[in-house]
């Protein structure tokens, strides 16, 4: 075919050659193609959130369907489905406190630890706000302490509970939270007319000293009292509201107060080298001309 165009036919089979090796490198180019894996940082601006959850017995009350403690759980556990660049922890009380999963951004771990609450994790005795509280301050303390610069992450309380609060530390220890900059988010949990408390087992339910039924209901006040001291934001779960989407609102409304940087190993991508040895190639395609109508 070069004969009758007065070219030689090495030119033309050049050609040829020149297209075909561009488009198979760019075809290259388009897979990304990585070899070796690099290390670089990563600048997040997240918050830590505190998950505090009552486990007192009055939580095992019925007036909200199956019972207080299992729709917390179905609620909790969709909540921190929803947290992808915070680190989350759970602690755990009633009369004590108990740190059930530190501060984590592996959600799959605290998914574990929110399934298996149950009452009996904790000591049986009255609730008492205060020790949960306090037992964040002390990890906040110590974080402080171990940090490079003295700017702390963010951070949020969820307190879950019915606010039935037996305890007599509270308001000293809401000064200190105030003062932290720490927003408690309190959850009241229950209703208002209240309800018996099962006994483990289902053998009756629980009674007072003088053997008559126990009846837990929701007390909003120390709970609405303990959002307004220190810049939170009350919510509550009844038989008739769920305001758990609106708490989720107003979490992600507050903003990460520090930067942190994570060190993330990452693939390093070489497409530029065959895209660029592919310009190079359509550039002498451009340049090599071939005459196709001889006059």
């Amino acid at each position: 075919m070069a004969a009758p165009l007065g070219q030689k036919g090495w030119r033309l089979g050049w050609k040829l050659v020149l297209r075909a090796a561009y488009l198979a490198l760019l075809g290259v180019a388009l897979l990304g193609p990585a070899y070796g894996v690099t290390q670089r940082p990563v600048r997040t601006e997240g918050k830590d959130v505190w998950l505090l959850v009552d486990l007192s017995r009055s939580m095992n009350a019925p007036d909200i369907a199956p019972s207080r403690l299992q729709k917390v759980k179905q609620e909790l556990s969709a909540l921190t489905s929803r947290f992808q660049a915070d680190r989350l922890g759970l602690i755990v009380f009633a009369g004590e406190a108990y740190v059930q999963c530190p501060l984590t951004y592996d959600q799959a771990a605290l998914q574990l630890f929110l399934s298996t609450l149950q009452t009996s994790l904790v000591p049986a005795g009255s609730t008492d706000l205060a020790p949960p509280l306090e037992l964040v301050l002390q990890r906040l303390d110590s974080a402080r302490a171990g940090a490079p610069t003295p700017q702390a992450r963010a951070t949020a309380i969820v307190l879950v509970t019915d606010g039935e609060d037996f305890g007599e530390k509270l308001e000293a220890t809401v000064r200190v939270l105030a003062r932290s900059s720490t927003r408690v988010f309190p959850i009241g949990v229950g209703t208002t007319e209240g309800s018996r408390i099962p006994q483990s087992g289902g053998r009756g339910y629980v009674r007072d000293d003088r053997g008559r039924e126990v009846v837990t209901r929701l007390a909003p006040a120390p709970l609405r009292r303990l959002a307004e001291q220190t810049g939170g934001q009350y919510f509550e779960l009844t038989d008739q509201r769920n305001e758990f989407p609106l708490l989720l609102n107003a979490l992600n409304r507050l903003e990460g107060q520090a930067e942190q940087v994570r060190t993330v190993s990452v693939a390093d991508n070489r497409y530029r080298y065959p895209l660029v040895l592919a310009l190079v190639l359509m550039l002498l395609d451009v340049v090599i001309t071939v005459k196709v109508i001889r006059p």
